[in-house]
């Protein structure tokens, strides 16, 4: 008579030297990726001398690479659990290395789109791939949280840095060294990975879905392009439409990934509980995230009068407690503290950063860097735990998908937050401007500044008309996070991360 198999839990396997130094590894390659979102804030100009590109060539120099990403994050998350994520990670890494290098000494605006189109892509193979690997790496729930939190700092950290780093570059060096940076880190990769990373994948994948690709394209990158104008541009007809359109490509790929027999995004994810809360509260703090942001920069440059390399340098700042964050969110939930209190606890530091923000005057340096620094404070802590949630909650093979969905969420929710709030700030600054002023001073700070000279008195309202809308956004993003915080509290309570690993053995 033979016995019946059952299942028992096992202490899932700890993870030891090799694989922390593999993520190490790993961290230089997503540092990089995330600093490409920015390191061409100081370099535009000196390209703009050299290749003397057209206005739409320069916005696309600057723009295509996050397109591209977050066209493909979706598809290269989906493509990984196939045919492996370490095998995509390789391939990403020669190909971001190669086309850094095309970049580094391109000699037209064309090439220069062309070899960050190319970047673009390899960095969507890289992100979801990392977080994928990671999730393979650290088996140990504990582990695995400390982990991903250095994962989420080092990807706020990059942003922050990229702009910083440009402009030193610039500065002793010419605007192709911007890109050459990224060939050690590329190269270490290549000689480390096949050995310290290991391969993981989707044992029963299916077929690909070829279809769902340029439907999932079609879906994020028109409401990206549209929420990215409407910020400067306004609420135009062809930036809503675009939005629009968008959506509508989103109900499509939504409806074929639910009938399709081997869907890129399997609707399995969202049965796990807490999967669909993370990616919601995720997105939400990009949005924040971001919100805060497109204030915060032109603040210290255009209130404040800083240079770009002064406003670049003391945004650094607001960085140092933000690396303490993760880390203590990670420490609160493995001594007992339940994840729906931490998060719930982010989303209101979070708010009282945006509280800090609304009450800031034209002459208030030291309160916004403070309130910076409060706001994404609690805004990475949310961002680790529910990275943390989310790669727990779903199934291993299909760890590349459920990050790739993330860091998509985490794409849109930047994009919302800028158009939302900044719609909010510029709505209140033209109202406070007064209505005889030029039309350049109406539209933007900058236009007022512009012509200041020829209108006296001009800059100081247009500078307090700015505050005035950056206040306002600030109440709006306070008000949002503390419904956040609210909702975290309501969907995250008795969620938890399945804490040992479970096998079936011979009983």
């Amino acid at each position: 008579m033979t016995n019946p198999t059952s299942t028992t839990q096992l202490p899932a396997a700890r993870a030891g030297r090799r694989e922390w130094t593999a993520l190490g590894v790993l961290m230089l390659p997503l540092l990089l990726v995330s600093m490409d979102v920015s390191v061409l804030y100081f370099a535009i100009p000196a390209i703009g001398a050299d290749l003397e590109p057209s206005g739409t060539q320069q916005l696309w120099i600057f723009d295509i690479y996050a397109f591209v990403l977050a066209g493909l994050l979706m598809t290269m998350g989906s493509l990984g659990d196939r045919i492996g994520r370490r095998r995509l990670l390789l391939i990403g890494a020669a190909a971001f290395g190669a086309a850094s290098l095309v970049a580094a000494y391109a000699n037209s605006a064309e090439t220069l789109i062309a070899a960050r189109a190319v970047l673009g892509i390899g960095g969507a193979t890289l992100m979801p791939s990392t977080m994928a690997i990671v999730r393979t790496m650290f088996t140990d729930p504990g582990q695995r949280a400390k982990a991903i939190g250095m994962w989420s700092g080092v990807m706020t950290a990059g942003i922050a840095l990229g702009s910083v780093m440009s402009g030193v570059l610039v500065q002793y060096f010419w605007w192709g060294s911007v890109f050459l940076v990224n060939l050690p880190a590329m190269a270490l990769l290549l000689v480390l990975g096949p050995v310290l990373l290991p391969e993981s994948k989707n044992p029963e994948p299916g077929r690909f879905d070829w279809v769902s690709v340029p439907l999932s394209m079609a879906a994020v990158l028109p409401v990206i392009y549209g929420l990215k104008e409407i910020p400067s541009e306004g609420w135009r007809v062809e930036y809503v439409g675009s939005v629009g359109v968008g959506l509508l490509f989103a109900v499509l790929f939504v409806r074929r990934q639910r009938t399709a027999a081997s869907p890129m995004i399997s609707p399995a994810l969202f049965r796990g509980r807490g999967f669909a809360p993370a990616v919601v509260l995720n997105l939400v703090s990009s949005f924040a995230m971001m919100g805060s942001a497109f204030f915060t920069t032109q603040y210290l440059q255009s209130v404040l009068g800083k240079s770009a390399m002064e406003a670049a340098l003391w945004a650094l700042l607001p960085s140092v407690p933000i690396g303490m964050a993760a880390p203590v969110a990670t420490a609160l939930v493995h001594k007992g503290v339940e994840r729906a209190y931490v998060v719930t606890a982010g989303f209101l530091i979070g708010a009282a950063g945006y509280g800090m923000l609304a009450l800031a005057g034209t002459d208030s340096m030291w309160l916004v860097l403070a309130a910076c620094g409060v706001l994404a404070s609690g805004i990475v802590m949310v961002i680790s735990q529910m990275t943390d949630l989310a790669m727990g909650t779903a199934p291993v093979e299909r760890a590349g998908s459920a990050s790739s969905l993330l860091e998509t969420g985490a794409e849109f929710g930047g994009a919302l937050g800028m158009a939302v709030l900044g719609s909010i700030g510029t709505a209140i600054y033209r109202h406070d401007i007064p209505a005889s002023a030029p039309d350049a001073a109406r539209e933007t700070l900058g236009g007022a500044l512009a012509v200041a000279d020829k209108v006296p008195g001009l800059a100081t309202v247009a500078r307090e008309a700015f505050t005035s809308g950056m206040q306002g956004a600030a109440i709006a993003g306070a008000v949002l996070l503390a419904g956040a915080a609210v909702a975290a509290a309501l969907t995250l309570r008795g969620v938890r991360v399945r804490e040992q690993a479970e096998v079936e053995i011979a009983a």
